[in-house]
């Protein structure tokens, strides 16, 4: 499938994944995961460190995209310093200690030792399959937030989850609830010690391209990995989808406007925050802090080049969910298991506008729905949306990850062109399916 003609690799993107046994279904591409593992017994800690690569082989000299856990449930991935704010009082407990940035060299140090005792490995477990991403501590409760692929191994009646902290103290824990359309889950600790850290979450709407990270996680299984880089760029639209299809290896990004034409369907879409910082299969769900030692994000996918060999790494193209998204997720979860989305109600497909001699690329609405939010507002089939809120829309899926970002009942101001002329619209979301 798509073979790379020399001498430039053939850009694309495919699953891959470490499970108990090889799944025929998707042939022989595989997320995630540096080599096959047996299934664990239940109840017994898998060990924070996993034995040596030995991937499946996917294409030669191809560009993967790969969801960061190690092993897991399979997807295609379509790839494509802040405030630090006080502690919630909702969650009580021992939070990082911010550390000091006065806008010299950072010290990463210095943040790395704060911040450390807020991040975990877990553990997925099945009689089938077994997993291992990373988390962060939420509350003092012992909730944690990670990646939905990461424990999606566990769910169910056989599923085991098991936590080792920072200090390699191991906690079994259950699922509070799970988002698969933001590959977000929230676990809580069973029977938490008291001293758990508790980890600040900020606000990534104050991000810049050019700031500074840290991502912190078990890349390959091998806990408590800090790693640094920049914001290479903000609101990258990053989609996984169910889709056993291999997509068309001249847009692994899906964001060409020739090339996106199908109305969006059912899937996972984030406008991620790029960095550059090394993350790797394993660095799933883990946190990707600033120069204050604050959340901005969770990491949850790579782009990487596969060598001879069929094993993939970092290249320094890291996906992050922003931690606004996090936020509202996490919280939803907590407190009710299960998060309700917003949706602007219309199907859509990247395309272009031009107004006053200006060709713009954005998102062509094909279809509004009734009563939905996107109708009442007065938008009509072939307005081409080019921004919500301010925020430039380049394709379908930009669109898609940025209504993602809001709850139902929010009013955003959505920009579109209609018979070549620039207008503007007040559109209150209404719950996904309404």
């Amino acid at each position: 499938m798509f073979p790379a003609p020399p001498p430039a690799p053939t850009p694309s993107t495919t699953p891959y994944a470490r499970h108990a046994e090889p799944s025929p279904q998707h042939g022989q591409y595989h997320q995630g995961g540096p080599t096959q593992q047996q299934a664990t017994p239940r109840h017994t800690p898998l060990p924070p460190q996993r034995r040596g690569p030995g991937w499946l082989g996917v294409f030669a000299a191809s560009l993967l995209t790969a969801l960061l856990v190690l092993g897991a449930g399979f997807g295609i991935l379509y790839a494509q310093n802040g405030i630090l704010p006080s502690a919630d009082p909702s969650k009580p407990g021992t939070p990082v200690v911010p550390t000091a940035f006065s806008g010299g060299a950072t010290d990463w140090k210095a943040v790395a030792e704060a911040v450390s005792p807020a991040v975990v490995t877990i553990n997925a477990d099945s009689p089938q399959a077994s997993a291992t991403g990373s988390g962060v501590i939420y509350n003092a409760e012992g909730a944690i937030v990670t990646n939905h692929h990461v424990i999606s191994v566990a769910l169910g009646n056989e599923g085991v989850l098991n936590v080792t902290l920072s200090d390699g103290r191991i906690y079994e824990a259950s699922v509070v609830g799970t988002d698969p359309s933001t590959d977000l889950a929230l676990i809580r600790i069973k029977n938490p010690p008291s001293d758990l850290t508790v980890a600040n979450f900020g606000d990534s709407d104050s991000l810049k391209v050019g700031g500074e990270v840290m991502a912190i996680g078990s890349p390959l299984g091998l806990s408590n990995t800090v790693t640094t880089g920049i914001i290479s760029a903000l609101d990258r639209p990053v989609e996984v989808s169910p889709s056993e299809s291999a997509p068309n290896p001249d847009d692994p990004f899906g964001q060409l406007p020739e090339i996106d034409q199908s109305p969006q369907t059912e899937s996972i879409i984030t406008n991620a925050i790029q960095v550059d910082a090394s993350i790797n299969p394993g660095n799933s769900g883990g946190p990707l802090f600033d120069v204050t030692g604050t959340v901005i994000g969770i990491n949850s996918s790579i782009a990487s080049l596969d060598n001879n060999n069929g094993l993939a790494g970092s290249i320094g193209l890291g996906f992050a969910i922003p931690v606004n998204l996090v936020r509202t997720v996490a919280d939803e979860l907590n407190a009710k298991g299960k998060v309700d989305h917003a949706a602007l109600g219309v199907t859509i497909a990247t395309d272009m506008a031009t107004v006053d001699g200006t060709t713009r690329i954005g998102a062509r609405i094909t279809s509004v729905s009734p009563g939905s939010g996107a109708e009442e507002a007065g938008l009509k089939e072939d307005d081409v949306v080019i921004a919500v809120d301010g925020a430039q829309v380049i394709s379908s899926k930009s669109l898609s990850g940025f209504i993602r970002r809001y709850k139902v009942g929010d009013t955003i101001e959505v920009t579109y062109v209609r018979s070549g002329e620039e207008k503007t619209a007040k559109v209150t979301l209404k719950p996904q399916g309404a």
